[in-house]
């Protein structure tokens, strides 16, 4: 066999010297000073260390809701979200939308100027002066032809501002248009207590939980709460619970259920009227089929069995007198659920001041009653009603402008747009799900020239230019007593406003409605479903590349979106995966390709929100089909009688796992327990006692053996982890065109498994790093000694090392190791990537690979090495390490720390009776093992089962 590298040709002894002359001098010219005039600090601002990441308390918004962060920034770079365990909605934990914030922060296609729609690049100066006109002429009215619009507003000082601006001119108008909204939900509420209300369900304190159509551990503002707390109870076998699940297409709450029904939307209202009769409601006979009966049966009795420990939860497919329902019920079983004033002014809230909708806005633009318009931080030209035709509106509008961080649709169809700062630039407030109020404070000067919202309404408003951070103080000026000051530092430490959740409220018990007559199934066609995309929400995250690589929890389509059919609804119809349908709904259209999925009911098909951009930007345009062109104000969110009609056309669904479906396999790749179970199961090892050819492991010489425990009935598959990894270790994105070859490079991936039928599926979540094994195959077979172990048990890559054979890939069970085919975070980087405002980003802590070397999970061995180092200094024993993926998590379902340390978590997860390694047999012994999920199936339902 030849060697692997050529014999190098003798150097004689002058050649030698000549080329180490030449390496000297070039070694001395790097070193010589940059042409570019550079500045030493002089005074070194406080606190601020040369490569040492400064964590600053901060907020983040997600359809406005504020959920706590900390921002991790480096030399006043910010490259990394963490949670803020001071807030409640987000108890130190992240989601993928917080994860993603810092890479818009740095993305190049962001507004960079003020542009106007006939000439151009312009300036706030000549907006300044295009606006005094048409503001003058409202002012002279008294605000009459005055429009604002904006997305939710739970700012306490915007909501002052713009109280301020309607005070000044009083018959100006503000409309609230938030695409993601429960107008069902608030209707609901207000019907069954008399005013506007919103309702906090308490998991945690909940031990029996049916969902109607509703998933509240699914992608949302208040999701880290609702999974925390309901992963909070369950680990108490004694509170474990139960979790019943009635919908249409699969969710986060339908993969984590005990008991879980394909039910269409028309269906569930019959599942709540049947419960509610159990209580006394006295309500005509819903006449379920006996499969339904049997499920809502088994709900009934363990809802009467755990009165006060009991919730019912009812989502956007139920109309608001049957949310009015759900309250009566709750109310019978003294459920869990506190109720507070709402914190957000929304539409149709009943107060004369409340705003108004986007269709009255809509009507008072065809009527000619609309001057000026200003859209604020919002995309209504995407995001609203197609039936309500807002662009060819807004063209009638004498001067309109837009304010945004890109120049989206809407600025496309307004006269002006105006950059908006980042969130991570500006100083700002805003109130959580619950109501407590947080401080947004700047990481970083604003990149691109943006200004706040609140010095845009402050401009807007006409008055004196303020700066954001005068604005907000104003706002809290009051508080603090004498010691306002260092109140007000205090606050900007915790990153909360103390005191300022929203104080539950005392309310008379509802009566029960008038219900309408129950819906029946569809005269014909399918039952369209429009949901927020677990990636890309309502579409303003499509221009952000991790997100569109990061698998859907579910399907694990990455890259666009798919209209979701059942498998037998698949062959009933004549069409496949990957084959292009169209979709037909009151006069309008959309091509889209199909994709498979077990657990979708028949008749239900499923569409995802915020794809077939055409202004997005460099990453988003052109990616997927437009689902909002189906929408309409009657049908927002649930389009009944929807034609699907096959094309000949077929356009690959890129997925990065197909759905693994593991009848009778399941102890060897996800194992599963019923809590009836739990009490004689014992734990299964690592594979030590199987036979090897490999000398006993004698690492962990330095003391430390480092190891993971990965808790899969804690995981919801929500992904926080994946982009934490992503953010923390400079992950690259690969972009469509190389996933459709099937590579990747995410160090974690999320695994589902099904062990049920396609009609009723019974799945898990199981989260796969590096295995980091005792007895790891990828290092015998490195023929450069690129994988190697370190004395604390860690399955290292030595990137300078690697010659990229692949043979640890081909060697490696687990297909936890990605191969760099090209340079994608070095030189051949995807779409806009590669710009210099993004390479900001990367920490430098970690190495930014180069083409053509293997990577993959390191346990985060800088924050590793950062904890040695500070224990060295300190004089004292090293103590506990986070992962990102450990720190993103919401439930806590990974543990990471030291094997050999007194009280470890994850040393006593191997004592654990659900404890168990991925594929055990092959005798890998890994570092990274798994606590089996955890059911807890309804007794009365066992001869119901798959």
């Amino acid at each position: 066999m030849p060697p692997l590298t050529p014999r190098l040709p003798e150097l004689r002894r002058r050649e030698a010297l000549h080329l180490l002359a030449a390496g000297i001098a070039a070694a001395v010219g790097g070193c010589a000073k940059p042409d570019e005039e550079i500045l030493p600090y002089v005074h070194q601002p406080e606190a601020l260390l040369p490569g040492v990441p400064a964590r600053y308390a901060t907020t983040l918004s997600l359809a406005g809701w504020g959920r706590g962060a900390q921002g991790l920034a480096v030399d006043g770079r910010p490259i990394k979200i963490e949670g803020n365990p001071l807030h409640p909605a987000s108890r130190g934990a992240t989601d993928v939308f917080m994860e993603a914030s810092v890479l818009d922060l740095y993305d190049p296609d962001r507004s960079r100027a003020v542009t106007e729609r006939r000439s151009g690049i312009a300036s706030w100066e000549m907006f300044g002066q295009a606006y005094a006109r048409p503001l003058a002429e409202a002012r002279a009215r008294g605000g009459a032809g005055f429009r604002l619009l904006t997305g939710r507003v739970t700012s306490p000082s915007l909501q002052r501002q713009i109280a301020a601006l309607r005070t000044a001119m009083p018959e100006a108008v503000w409309h609230v248009h938030e695409p993601l909204d429960e107008p069902r939900a608030r209707a609901g509420a207000a019907l069954a207590f008399g005013r506007p209300l919103r309702a906090l369900p308490r998991l945690e304190r909940a031990e029996i939980v049916v969902c109607l159509g509703a998933d509240p551990l699914g992608p949302g503002p208040d999701q880290i709460r609702l999974a925390a707390g309901f992963m909070e109870r369950r680990r108490d076998p004694a509170r474990f619970g139960r979790l019943y699940v009635a919908e249409g297409l699969p969710t986060l709450s339908g993969i984590k259920a005990d008991e879980r029904r394909a039910v269409p939307p028309h269906g569930l209202p019959g599942l709540l009227v049947h419960l509610a009769n159990g209580f006394g409601a006295g309500l005509p006979d819903p006449g379920l089929a006996e499969p339904e009966r049997a499920f809502a049966e088994a709900i009934r009795l363990d809802l009467q069995a755990h009165r006060g420990r009991a919730l019912v939860l009812a989502g956007e497919a139920l109309a608001p007198d049957f949310h009015a329902l759900a309250h009566w019920l709750n109310a019978r079983l003294a459920a869990p659920v506190d109720w507070i004033a709402p914190p957000d002014p929304m539409p149709g809230d009943g107060p004369e001041d409340a705003p108004g909708d986007i269709a009255g806005l809509a009507r008072d633009m065809e009527a000619g009653r609309v001057s000026c318009l200003a859209i604020l931080g919002c995309n209504p030209v995407l995001t609203a009603p197609a039936d309500l035709d807002l662009p060819g509106l807004i063209r009638r509008v004498g001067f309109s402008l837009h304010v945004g961080c890109h120049a989206d649709e809407s600025a496309g169809a307004t006269h002006w747009h105006l950059p908006l700062a980042h969130e991570l630039e500006t100083w700002s407030d805003l109130r959580g799900p619950d109501g407590t109020a947080s401080l947004v404070q700047p990481l970083v000067r604003p990149l691109y020239g943006g200004r706040s919202a609140h010095e845009i309404l402050s401009l807007l408003a006409g008055e004196p230019a303020r700066s954001g951070y005068a604005i907000v103080r104003e706002t809290w000026s009051g508080q603090g007593g004498a010691d306002s000051e260092g109140w007000w530092r205090r606050c900007l430490h915790d990153g909360v406003i103390p005191d300022s959740a929203a104080a539950p409220l005392t309310l008379p018990e509802p009566a029960l409605p008038a219900l309408p007559p129950l819906p029946g199934p569809p005269a014909a066609g399918l039952t369209l479903e429009l949901t927020a995309d677990p990636s890309l929400w309502d579409g303003r995250f499509a221009n952000n590349a991790w997100l569109q690589e990061c698998p859907r929890p579910i399907t694990k389509q990455v890259w666009g979106n798919a209209v979701l059919l059942s498998h037998g609804e698949a062959r009933r119809r004549g069409v496949e995966a990957g084959q292009m349908v169209s979709l037909t709904a009151g006069g309008r259209s959309l091509a889209v390709p199909v994709a498979v999925v077990s657990g979708v009911a028949d008749g239900v098909a499923g569409l995802s929100l915020g794809y077939g951009r055409a202004s997005a930007g460099r990453i988003g345009n052109g990616i997927g089909s437009d689902a909002y062109a189906l929408a309409t104000q009657a049908a927002p969110r649930l389009i009944r009688d929807v034609a699907l009609t096959p094309l000949d056309d077929r356009r690959a669904v890129l997925r990065t796992q197909n759905y693994v479906e593991i009848a009778g396999e399941t102890e060897r790749l996800f194992r599963r327990i019923d809590l009836a179970a739990l009490a004689g199961a014992e734990p299964k090892g690592v594979g030590a006692d199987q036979p090897t050819l490999l000398a006993p492991w004698t690492g962990d010489a330095d003391g430390h053996a480092w190891g993971m425990a990965i808790d899969t009935m804690a995981c919801i598959g929500c992904n926080a982890c994946v982009l934490a990894c992503q953010s923390e270790n400079n992950v690259p994105v690969v972009g469509p065109e190389e996933i459709a070859r099937g590579r990747m490079m995410h160090w974690l991936r999320v695994d589902i498994y099904d062990a049920g039928k396609p009609e009723r599926i019974e799945a898990g979540f199981q989260p796969v790093p590096c295995m980091h094994c005792e007895h790891a195959p990828c290092e015998p077979v490195c023929p450069v000694a690129a994988s190697v172990h370190d004395g604390e048990g860690l399955n290292l890559q030595v990137y300078n090392r690697c010659l990229g054979t692949r043979f640890c890939e081909a060697n490696c069970p687990y297909k936890v190791r990605r191969f760099n085919f090209f340079g994608y975070a070095d030189g051949q980087e995807y779409a806009s990537l590669g710009a210099e405002p993004v390479k900001a980003q990367r920490n430098p802590n970690v190495t930014v690979r180069a083409r053509g070397v293997m990577e993959k999970c390191t346990y985060c061995v800088q924050r590793i090495a950062s904890e040695r180092q500070a224990a060295e200094r300190d004089g004292r024993p090293m103590g506990a390490v986070a992962t990102a993926c450990q720190s993103a998590c919401p439930t806590r379902a990974i543990r990471f720390g030291d094997l050999n340390a007194e009280g470890s978590a994850v040393a006593a997860a191997r004592s654990d009776p659900r404890h168990y390694a991925l594929m055990a047999e092959l005798n890998t012994r890994p570092r990274t093992t798994y606590l089996a999920e955890l059911r807890s199936p309804s007794p009365a339902l066992s001869g119901d089962r798959p």
